[in-house]
């Protein structure tokens, strides 16, 4: 099975380069994904996420909306190696063509700006998923660790009522739910009012690295009972405790095993966070390292066909489900 991440942060880091005068490719760069990196990594699919931090611009709607054209011009710019996928049925299309697939995910639900018309044109542009909250409250919920206090877990704000309005219009119009960043209220609220399957798409477990980023063994079964699919994140913060922690592929095999253990093998994904962490303390340097993983998680113990669901088969089966 080849490789579908379901969390990165590139095109963003692109799109600065590009308001900085740096005309930097996704064919080849110096960031942990280019396309160079994902062919050598075995890739099918990644998704591309687009992070608008409402601190660092006014107007989140307008720069998300500058993002996707970044992101266009990009898939244009590639088109004979890559392509977007709209529906599930791209994603074969695509590998039957020689391409790769890149899937479109806004991070941050501020980006819409409380406004639903927001998240209609979102849509046709290619946006299929999207994290209700980074680490700021928003129009939508409220997020565990914010930023002026890391170590903060919220069991008591969640979706607000427009929240709870826009989780069931998402799944209407057959977009993912992502919860990860969101507060521990947010995801049983999400749980309570939806129906279909939705992803923690960068979160690990909370019961090997206590940070609130990461989910509790509770959290892990009912997203699995729902059909759902975590993606272990490579921050090495929310792989391990400690001051300066190291990024290991140990560790990342062992919130794998306990996702396994506690919610089950196909509730088990990837989620890597490449670009969107720091470049230091990864002993999977870049996507290109991928084929390292599969080879640790084998001698680990995972039989061929796990290692095969966890590093893409599970996100196919639920995003057949939902797309």
């Amino acid at each position: 099975m080849k490789i579908i991440d379901m969390h990165c942060d590139t095109i963003g880091e692109i799109y600065y380069d590009w308001k900085k005068g740096k005309k930097t490719s996704l064919s080849s760069n110096d960031y942990h994904i280019d396309l160079a990196k994902m062919k050598q990594g075995g890739y099918l699919l990644q998704n591309f996420a687009l992070f608008v931090d409402q601190e660092k611009t006014d107007d989140p709607y307008r720069t998300c909306k500058e993002m996707i054209s970044c992101y266009e011009q990009l898939m244009k710019e590639n088109e004979e190696e890559i392509a977007p996928v709209y529906c599930f049925e791209d994603i074969s299309k695509n590998e039957c063509e020689g391409r790769l697939s890149g899937l479109l995910t806004v991070e941050g639900g501020e980006a819409i700006a409380g406004n639903l018309d927001h998240l209609d044109e979102f849509y046709e542009k290619g946006v299929r998923m999207m994290t209700l909250t980074w680490n700021y409250k928003n129009q939508i919920g409220y997020p565990n660790s914010d930023l002026k206090n890391p170590a903060h877990i919220d069991t008591e704000n969640g979706l607000t009522p427009f929240g709870f309005d826009l989780v069931k219009y998402m799944e209407q119009k057959k977009m993912i739910i992502d919860v990860s960043h969101g507060s521990d209220r947010l995801f049983y609220d999400v749980l309570a009012s939806t129906n279909k399957p939705f992803v923690a798409s960068h979160s690990n477990a909370r019961s090997l690295c206590g940070h609130g980023r990461n989910l509790t063994d509770e959290m892990v079964r009912k997203l699995s009972e729902r059909g759902g699919v975590i993606g272990v994140n490579f921050f090495p913060y929310f792989l391990v405790d400690g001051e300066q922690p190291f990024g290991s592929v140990e560790r990342i095999i062992a919130h794998m095993q306990h996702l396994y253990q506690v919610g089950g093998i196909d509730c088990v994904g990837l989620g890597t966070d490449f670009d969107g962490i720091p470049r230091e303390n990864l002993e999977l340097e870049n996507a290109s390292y991928m084929p390292k993983l599969l080879q640790q998680m084998q001698k680990a113990g995972f039989h061929e066909s796990e290692v095969d669901k966890i590093t893409g088969e599970n996100v196919l089966r639920l995003y057949k489900e939902c797309l």
